[in-house]
């Protein structure tokens, strides 16, 4: 009796479950049935966009559709599923699946050409409305952002539903060829173009600072809007996905940020010469100023390549710089021209060498930085009288940099008593090439054969040094203190100049006039 009540529980509830499994099987032929309908509409024969305005009521419908035939497969991959109809159904969603996924990815293509630019939000090269009222101007550029979300959620939409059927490859292939293609056209109309080391090598100086021009505008531009705003892009886009977001932005991105890093590195290279120092200096500049933005956005492991680059970059440019000034130095003290300059003017090599310090004060924070770790010692001692603070008294200093560049008990940053801290600054280093200039005047001066004429030419040539310090920035480096010991030094050979000429006068005349008039009368 008892086996017999167990036996009929049984087939009651064996009975259940058969007829839960029909109606779930009837449910999930319901659902292919509704989704072949839609896919079908949305044949690849279509030209038509899901998502223009005419296709978007049939959008939703159609992602899910894509869902529903994915949960098909599963349920008719499971041995629950109806053995007669396991095989025939799950055959026939997924070549349904196949077909909506096919069109999913023709959409991607689609939505990311139609929505190039608008998709970056920091695209630089996005149309501008040029309407002139400020409303206008405001509802202008809000219709531009809402359609930039909306085709950003667009493309979300059927990045989810192919990846979340098992199509996540081929929605990454579409995506990262549409928008590198995208990034390298923007890179183009931005002005810089790929150069390799033999094709610099040809470029004349003046052409090539045109192209360094260009990097020099394109390459903040390129960082902090064009690779940052697909940096968001691919976050809003993949944002269910760490690696593949990361993945996305680095394939998209790594060829145009290398070779824009490779640049500097490249022109770095060419042959050195004190006159390319400032181009120099400008791409160094550049570049370090860049890094914070290169070292977040690239910080992937998958993007090292990048940062990388950018510090060799940055150690090439600073190896050039370094060794361009030390060549500066050695023209200066080359200089063997023996030729006399016109009583009163100034020497060529002071102008010179004195134009150039005054373009090379502009970048007292890039050599700073470049100069950092390299403690300057002069070559040879100093000769101390040259700094003698007892020729002047020392002037209250208004410079904000008097006091860097001298020490507490009034000394030059070039004098044996200043410190170590001292000793490494730029301002000691420009000192120093003045310095160089100065004793170069001194053997030059010795070329006249008159002395008188030898203090006026370094008189001369000290007040034009004097004169061009106190019009620039090299004021802020050598400090009120420098410049007053030079205009010093410079009205002292005025004074020997004055002395000896007078000199030369009373020695034309006769020791006593007054005797020989007595003579005469007599």
């Amino acid at each position: 009796m008892q086996d017999s009540h167990h036996i009929r529980h049984y087939h009651r509830r064996r009975h259940r479950v058969h007829a839960a499994a029909g109606a779930m099987d009837s449910t999930m032929e319901e659902n292919i049935a509704a989704a072949e309908e839609v896919v079908n509409q949305w044949g690849l024969e279509v030209d038509a966009s899901l998502f223009s305005d005419s296709g978007r009521a049939d959008s939703e419908r159609f992602l899910r559709a894509t869902a529903d035939l994915h949960r098909s497969m599963f349920f008719f991959s499971s041995p629950s599923a109806d053995p007669a109809a396991r095989s025939a159904s799950l055959l026939r969603a997924h070549s349904l699946l196949s077909a909506a996924m096919r069109r999913l990815e023709r959409e991607l293509h689609l939505l990311l050409s139609a929505h190039g630019q608008r998709l970056n939000p920091f695209d630089p090269l996005r149309p501008v409305s040029n309407v002139s009222d400020v409303d206008d101007a405001t509802e202008s550029l809000t219709q531009v952002e809402n359609a930039s979300n909306v085709a950003t959620a667009d493309i979300r939409a059927v990045a989810e539903s192919m990846i979340s059927a098992g199509y996540g490859m081929e929605c990454v292939r579409v995506f990262k060829t549409m928008r590198k293609s995208f990034v390298d056209e923007s890179v183009r109309r931005l002005g810089f173009e790929r150069l390799t080391q033999s094709q610099i090598h040809k470029f004349e100086w003046e052409a090539l600072e045109s192209k360094i021009r260009d990097w020099l505008a394109a390459a903040p531009v390129a960082f902090r809007a064009l690779f940052t705003g697909e940096r968001l892009l691919c976050d809003r886009v993949f944002a269910g996905s760490d690696s593949i977001r990361e993945s996305c932005f680095a394939d998209v991105t790594r060829d145009a940020a290398a070779r824009f890093l490779a640049f500097p590195e490249l022109v770095a290279r060419l042959k050195r010469s004190p006159e390319k120092l400032f181009r120099i200096l400008d791409l160094h500049n550049a570049v370090a100023e860049l890094w914070p933005d290169i070292e977040s956005m690239f910080r992937f492991e998958s993007t090292a390549a990048i940062r990388k680059q950018a510090v060799n970059s940055l150690l090439r440019l600073t190896e050039v710089a370094r060794s361009s000034l030390a060549e500066f130095e050695a023209a200066i003290q080359r200089d063997a021209s023996r030729s006399l300059i016109t009583v009163g003017d100034v020497h060529p090599l002071t102008r010179y060498v004195m134009n150039y310090l005054v373009f090379l004060a502009n970048y007292q924070q890039t050599l700073a930085d470049i100069f950092a770790d390299l403690a300057f010692e002069p070559p040879s001692p100093l000769p101390e009288s040259f700094f003698d603070a007892a020729e002047v008294a020392t002037p209250p200093s208004s410079s904000p940099t008097s006091a860097s560049t001298t020490s507490s008990e009034g000394s030059s940053p070039l004098s044996s008593s200043s410190s170590a801290a001292a000793s490494g600054s730029i301002s000691v280093r420009i000192a120093w090439l003045v310095l160089v200039l100065i004793c170069k005047l001194d053997v030059k001066a010795e070329l006249y054969r008159e002395v008188a004429l030898s203090y006026l030419f370094l008189a001369n040539n000290i007040q034009f040094i004097v004169r061009k310090v106190k019009e620039s920035k090299l004021r802020l480096l050598l400090g009120d203190l420098w410049v007053a010991r030079h205009e010093a030094k410079a009205r002292h050979h005025a004074a020997s100049c004055e002395r000896l000429a007078w000199s030369k006068v009373a020695a034309t005349v006769p020791a006593d006039t007054s005797a020989e008039l007595d003579a005469r009368e007599a």
